[in-house]
């Protein structure tokens, strides 16, 4: 089964975990944790423990669901989700075998490509029967079907981590496999949403908020794009390369506004205290992985929200490509709002 940390993906917080759980816990008091970029999950799935009600929020399809399957409300019934892992691992050595499965949507434009031709195909017979399953299971249960199907996509994805590009080599093995992810038993202390950050901080209140946007111009929608694409399932039609659909949920963060953008999401969080996470490659040279806003705009912009200490730590730079990145470190700012100016 999939623990909630078997996920590549940019900017994750996984191996700071230890790091950044003892200084909230040191700095901070309430119990209320607002989770308010919450990428992979990983952050709210540490602090769980510790508070009363967790809001996780991202504006990408693929990570609520993720959201949903791992935290989501209502219960679910294990039998049930057995007899799909069953179903769908049927599906897969049916696809193994010469003349299987039909082509369908993902192997026509992913196969060969992010997955060999085969698993493509039992990606997507998987993916056609889990829409045809949503009458007959809980929403719960979807979810959790769903999520397990992001989950064993990503691990045998033909890539170096993220969906930008794909690894051009001449042969792809069938690797995929089924599994179902290692899912909460309904708690009703997650609030889940999928908004814009900015707008989501002006109608939400909470003890803590922890603040990790994305920094530099790699947009997590197109980064992610494969995963966005099989868990809406709308099909669109792809372009480039890459297999791009047609460009939506892009983030200011990742453009030149972005110290604006970020200071009207301090102005208006309504928490007594702020943590914000933060890497020093605003200094990389590779412009891509460029941050778009400076260690001294966020240490300004903070500070004019309350008292702020700063802890830092060297650790190893997440490469996916080929940028090179010495003396990395990453910081987390707290912010004890209400002692401030603003």
């Amino acid at each position: 089964m999939f623990s909630i940390s078997n996920r590549r993906y940019t900017g994750s917080k996984y191996k700071l975990l230890d790091w950044i759980e003892e200084l909230i816990l040191e700095n901070c008091r309430g119990q209320v944790f607002f989770d308010v970029f919450a990428g992979t999950g990983v952050v709210s799935h540490r602090m769980k423990d510790h508070y009363e009600k967790l809001i996780i929020n991202d504006f990408l399809f693929s990570n609520e669901i993720i959201y949903k399957g791992f935290f989501g409300e209502g219960d679910f019934d294990q039998n049930v989700l057995d007899r799909y892992k069953e179903e769908f691992q049927e599906f897969s050595k049916e696809g193994r075998q010469e003349g299987g499965l039909e082509p369908n949507y993902v192997s026509e434009n992913f196969g060969g490509k992010y997955f060999s031709d085969r698993d493509g195909r039992i990606i997507g017979r998987i993916r056609e029967e889990l829409e045809q399953a949503k009458n007959k299971v809980s929403p719960r249960e979807y979810a959790i079907l769903l999520a397990s199907l992001v989950y064993s996509m990503d691990k045998v994805a033909n890539t170096v981590g993220h969906y930008d590009a794909y690894r051009k080599i001449p042969h792809i093995e069938d690797r995929f496999s089924f599994d179902l992810i290692c899912p909460l038993r309904s708690s009703g202390r997650f609030v889940i949403y999928r908004e814009d950050s900015n707008e989501l901080a002006k109608k939400v209140k909470a003890d803590i908020a922890f603040v990790d946007p994305p920094y530099n111009s790699r947009q997590y929608s197109r980064f992610y794009h494969v995963l966005e694409n099989v868990v809406q399932w709308k099909k669109p039609v792809l372009e480039g390369t890459a297999l791009k659909p047609p460009a939506e949920n892009m983030s200011d963060y990742c453009r030149s506004n972005a110290p604006g953008v970020f200071e009207d999401l301090i102005k208006n969080i309504q928490a007594d205290y702020i943590v914000v996470t933060y890497n020093n490659t605003y200094a990389s040279k590779s412009s891509s992985s460029k941050n778009k806003i400076t260690l001294e705009e966020i240490t300004g912009i903070l500070s004019s929200k309350g008292e702020t200490k700063i802890f830092e730590k060297k650790h190893p730079y997440f490469n996916a490509g080929k940028t090179e990145f010495e003396d990395h470190k990453e910081y987390v700012f707290i912010t004890e709002a209400g002692k401030g100016h603003g």
